[in-house]
């Protein structure tokens, strides 16, 4: 089946009359009237009929979010306006997973589908799906030593057999003795590793320190650790420890956060509620402990700085620190790099944020055969829950992270089996029994009569009944529901016919799935209408000024004739517009049958790949097979189904934790094999957008 999609124009506004007379306001009353601040959006508009997205698409996307408008084209695919007002990006990586698993556990991934509005196809994963978005390489060789972080506590060091000549700091400053002036980070690279300096963004209520001193090789050196927990606000302070020269602690304070704490992160700080109920000391004692206690020539020196002295709110602390092995692993560029884009459509995301001076976070549990970069951080973790733990600390602190979680994929057995299930699932809620009709009635009115709620697949008289019943299969699902809404308990004939599904165990809980698919947030604001004729499209676009908010037409049509088929897909603006254009659908001057949407245009196309099953007549037992029977006998917790809803309660919680403005991902890679390959699935949406859309269609 294809489709076509039609963008509605646009009148342009003539301007309000009011506006002529607004110079003559008073000042107080002209300050509602100031634009509103530019917030990056996302609008699928350029979406594919089949709404698959290549992986070098996606790599078109994420390379345009980190350089903007620069040096790269825009994606092919969708618009990304404002990318220049992101403040990160974030892609959650769900290795293991597909479009399978996110259909066949819908219920359970609630936050995913209510959350994010654009969802879309992708291929089934190659062997470097890494590479392919990102630009992340396999290890081509045991040689050398990968730039990783093993657990939460334990920084990068160097193997003993690493040969001293490519260590980052030997390059740097040679072999021989240098003074602490020699050792200072510059300014241009406390930028790049994000230390919070005067006019940063995000730093507009840090205080300034008095460490505005001339620096020497004999300056005095102080050591700075900073422990945190999670907040409402974010990270907030929790212990401050300052050691001087010589190894003498001159400050070590617990410190009792501002906002509502709701992660102690004991395991990395070994702070706990106990610990901190006595607690007084607040942020803004320790600041003024702080600037008395360091003189105006301090040099600070510390792992993860940049990161102390964003929870400590402090900035210009000198402009100048003793940098880390890892910072100084990134710093040691090319000598011609100045940290400005380079134009190179072919970059990997990767080199693009090398070349504006940035690092990528990614957390993992899989990174054995992945090779190092120098600005790809990477942090290694033993579970998927440590994974969540060290997102929840790190994320906030780099422009573009990626984060993995990994999963147990189906055997190819069983996920044929649940492919073909899911199809039967899906056909069987798509099937509708009419009747009974009295024994003489007119078949053809009766098939007119279903065939204009929308396609049928099928008609069937069944035989099994002493009064005649139909067996109506449509194609899609809206169809199926709309005949139960509209037919069920209607005269025909004489005779008060039921409308009703199959009952067999896929559709005991179609009630609950089809009211969950009519809330996720991709139907939002789109409709079914049925019973078009020829004309609809040119009589709708005559009579566009009756629907507000009308952003698109998404027409099918038959594949062999070419023909448009009766029903279409109509995409408003919001909910409340949608529902307004359905009401005068249903009225007496258009006389047409309609519906909010129910199957996400990705899934329709998904599932038309799918060998069709046939529908099962009612009253014939399912057996499952044997092997998803024995699999699915208990709810264990590795029960793919509990997986599930905890993978989605993780994602629910990272997402909370992120600042508005993020564009965030969802990436199901799907899986392949030498038995087969099953699509993956991505969704996306940038955190604390009012409208994914503004003025445009989908």
């Amino acid at each position: 089946m294809e489709q076509e999609t039609e963008a509605v124009p646009r009148k342009r506004k003539e301007a309000d009359s009011a506006l002529a007379t607004e110079l003559g306001r008073p000042p107080w009353d002209l300050e509602d009237k100031q634009p509103k601040a530019k917030k990056a959006r996302l609008s699928t508009i350029l979406f594919p009929e089949t709404c698959e997205v290549t992986h070098r698409q996606l790599c078109e996307l994420l390379k345009y979010a980190v350089l903007g408008k620069s040096t790269v084209p825009k994606p092919s695919w969708c618009q990304l306006l404002h990318p220049n007002h992101l403040s990160s990006v974030v892609i959650f990586i769900l290795k293991g997973m597909s479009q399978l698993h996110f259909y066949k556990f819908y219920l359970e991934f609630r936050f995913l589908r209510k959350t994010f509005k654009h969802k879309f196809s992708l291929p089934p994963p190659t062997s470097d799906f890494l590479f392919d978005i990102i630009g992340l390489q396999k290890k081509k060789s045991t040689r050398g030593f990968p730039r990783t972080i093993e657990g939460p506590l334990m920084s990068a060091v160097l193997k003993s057999s690493t040969n001293l000549q490519n260590d980052p700091i030997i390059q740097k400053y040679g072999c021989e003795k240098v003074g602490l002036t020699r050792c200072l980070l510059t300014k241009e690279e406390m930028k790049t590793f994000h230390f919070p300096l005067e006019g940063s963004p995000n730093c507009e209520n840090f205080i300034l320190t008095k460490c505005d001193g001339s620096i020497t090789d004999s300056s005095p050196l102080f050591g700075l650790d900073c422990e945190m927990c999670l907040t409402s606000k974010g990270r907030e302070l929790t212990h401050i420890s300052l050691v001087a020269e010589g190894g003498h602690c001159i400050m070590d304070e617990l410190v009792k956060p501002d906002f509502k704490i709701l992660n102690y992160l004991t395991s990395f700080s070994g702070i706990t509620k106990k610990i901190l109920n006595p607690v007084t000391t607040k942020l803004k004692d320790v600041q003024k402990l702080l600037r008395k206690l360091l003189p105006p020539d301090a040099v600070l020196v510390g792992h993860s700085l940049d990161s102390d002295l964003r929870v400590l709110q402090i900035a210009e602390l000198n402009l100048e620190a003793l940098a880390s092995h890892e910072e100084l692993k990134a710093a040691s560029q090319e000598p011609g790099n100045k940290g400005g884009p380079t134009e190179c459509p072919n970059m990997s995301v990767l080199e693009c944020l090398d070349s504006v001076g940035q690092k990528l976070l990614f957390l993992t549990r899989d990174i054995d055969e992945l090779s190092s970069s120098r600005n790809c951080q990477t942090i290694r973790c033993s579970s998927n829950k440590e994974v969540l733990e060290q997102a929840r600390v790190e994320v906030p602190l780099f422009p573009f992270n990626i984060v993995q979680f990994s999963f147990k994929p189906f055997s190819p057995i069983l996920a044929e089996e649940m492919k073909k299930r899911m199809k039967t699932k899906w056909t069987e809620m798509s099937t509708v029994y009419a009747g009974p009709f009295i024994k003489n009635c007119n078949i053809e009115a009766v098939k007119k009569m279903f065939n204009s709620l929308g396609p049928v697949e099928s008609i069937t008289l069944v035989l099994e009944t002493y009064m005649p019943h139909f067996c109506i299969q449509y194609e899609v699902l809206e169809a199926a529901q709309l005949a139960i809404e509209t037919m069920n308990g209607i005269l025909v004939e004489d005779s008060y016919i039921r409308v009703h599904r199959p009952v067999t165990e896929f559709t005991l809980e179609c009630d609950i799935l089809v009211h969950e698919l009519e809330q996720d947030s991709e139907n939002q604001g789109i409709i079914y209408v049925a019973g078009l004729g020829e004309t609809f499209k040119e009589h709708l676009l005559d009579q566009s000024s009756l629907f507000p908010g009308l952003e698109a037409v998404i027409l099918p049509k038959d594949v062999k004739s070419r023909k448009q088929k009766n029903y279409c897909f109509l995409k408003f603006k919001t909910r409340d517009n949608a529902q307004v254009a359905l009401e005068i659908f249903k009225g007496k001057d258009w006389k047409l049958k309609g519906r909010h949407a129910l199957t996400p245009r990705h899934l329709q196309a998904w599932l038309k790949d799918i060998h069709p099953e046939p529908a099962t007549p009612s009253g014939l037992q399912i057996v499952p097979p044997l092997l998803e029977k024995h699999v699915f006998q208990t709810l264990k917790e590795n029960h793919a189904k509990i997986v599930a809803w905890r993978c989605n309660q993780r994602i629910e919680r990272l997402y909370h934790s992120l600042s508005p403005g993020t564009l965030c991902l969802i990436l199901l890679p799907g899986t392949k094999n030498t038995f087969g390959s099953h699509p993956g699935l991505g969704l996306m949406k940038i955190k604390e957008e009012e409208n994914d859309t503004p003025g445009l269609g989908v």
